[in-house]
């Protein structure tokens, strides 16, 4: 049994399962880089990839798989959310030059928020409820949250598990159509 316990450690690297209440995140909204609401309602009945992210991070190169990610997927019905956050002083200074930056330097057509708190007393409702209900908050950029298609939160990742890891690209696919 250690040896089980070991193993399934091993495979798990930097997944981190809600285990006993799941967040419901239905009826979350946010603000749209390009003006507007992103509801998590429509999107209801699709799995949602969550990611706070940063420009400036040495994680930044990640966008380029969220992106190959959601091309790979969205026929199937994911949804890749990028949430730009400051938290960590790693955000340009405007959802402007992020939106710039992102769609010169990777080419990204995914929804966006603005610039949006992801931890601590602004936190946006959406990590709020999250950390009350499963106890996950971001430490760092880039820190992948995956909702359901039933709004509720399956697994999440720390930053340095990356898009196109066997461990999200395996849970997204349990999820799809």
């Amino acid at each position: 049994m250690k040896r089980l316990v070991q193993m399934f450690a091993g495979l798990s690297a930097g997944l981190i399962l809600a285990t006993s209440v799941f967040a419901d995140v239905r009826g979350q909204q946010f603000s749209n880089i390009d003006g507007g609401q992103l509801a998590m309602d429509d999107w209801a009945g699709r799995p949602v990839l969550v990611v706070n992210t940063a420009s400036q991070c040495g994680y930044t190169p990640q966008y380029a798989e969220l992106q190959t990610l959601y091309d790979r997927y969205k026929a199937r019905g994911l949804v890749v959310l990028a949430v730009p956050s400051d938290d960590f002083r790693q955000e340009l200074s405007s959802s402007a030059e992020v939106k710039e930056f992102c769609e010169l330097t990777f080419g990204l057509d995914l929804p966006m928020t603005d610039i949006t708190h992801v931890r601590g007393p602004d936190a946006h409702p959406f990590y709020v409820q999250v950390r009350k209900d499963t106890g996950f908050v971001p430490k760092w950029n880039f820190q992948k949250v995956l909702i359901g298609p039933d709004g509720q939160v399956v697994a999440t990742w720390r930053s340095g598990t990356t898009p196109l890891s066997g461990a999200v690209t395996g849970a997204i696919e349990g999820l799809l159509n």
